[in-house]
């Protein structure tokens, strides 16, 4: 499991007065809870780039007063304005209790589908689940290799060991479906699968109509 690790400086002040001076001196304010007890702290923007700007699932490892806690990423705020990181809340992880988190998919394998000429479409991108933190992964693995054309799997469908996903079970993660290219290649086969059936029909309507025309 991919960790990142955050020194950070407890608070003592939450007054908006003291919330202010840390945005402006680059840092940003932060919480821990979950645990013991609710922690404020600050740290600088810098270090928690690597765990906000990506897909990944990661571990947050916060140093405080020579202390460390492991936690999760549980909820982030944004300026409205200019887009600046402004708060984070970490939960932090409790052997014996249960988390709830957005774990990524990663596909893995060449759908069958695909090989006859079909699209992958991705539905999703994580799941949501609750499981223990000694379970928690950086991924979901899901094996698309028998994914066939117009076929789905849905969230029922997904392996995920000692977890509880809490999506709902129908929901589509992947499909494959038809192409332009795949849809012609069907309109021009049955045309000329047709094709000769209306030619043989041609002489068949031709002759019954010279007799009604004697008469």
């Amino acid at each position: 499991m991919k960790s990142v690790k955050i020194e950070g400086t407890k608070r003592t002040d939450l007054g908006k007065k003291a919330t202010r001076q840390i945005r402006s001196n680059e840092g940003v304010p932060a919480v821990i809870y979950g645990g013991k007890e609710t922690l404020h702290f600050s740290a600088p923007v810098m270090s928690f780039r690597t765990l906000v700007y990506t897909p990944e699932f990661q571990i947050a490892e916060i140093l405080l007063d020579g202390k460390t806690y492991r936690t999760i990423m549980k909820d982030i705020q944004f300026d409205v304005v200019t887009d600046a990181l402004n708060h984070i809340d970490f939960l932090e992880l409790v052997e014996d209790q249960k988390v709830i988190a957005n774990l990524p998919l990663k596909f893995s394998g060449q759908p069958q589908g695909v090989k006859d000429g079909g699209r992958l479409e991705l539905k999703m991108k994580s799941l949501h689940v609750r499981t223990y933190p000694k379970h928690l992964a950086e991924h979901i693995e899901v094996d698309i290799n028998d994914l066939q054309l117009h076929g789905n799997i849905r969230v029922q469908d997904v392996v995920a060991p000692n977890m509880e996903i809490l999506n709902s079970p129908r929901i589509p993660i992947a499909s494959v479906v038809t192409t332009r290219a795949l849809r012609q290649a069907d309109t021009d086969a049955a045309a000329a699968a047709a094709a000769p059936g209306a030619k043989a029909a041609a002489p068949a309507a031709a002759a019954a109509a010279k007799p009604a025309a004697k008469k």
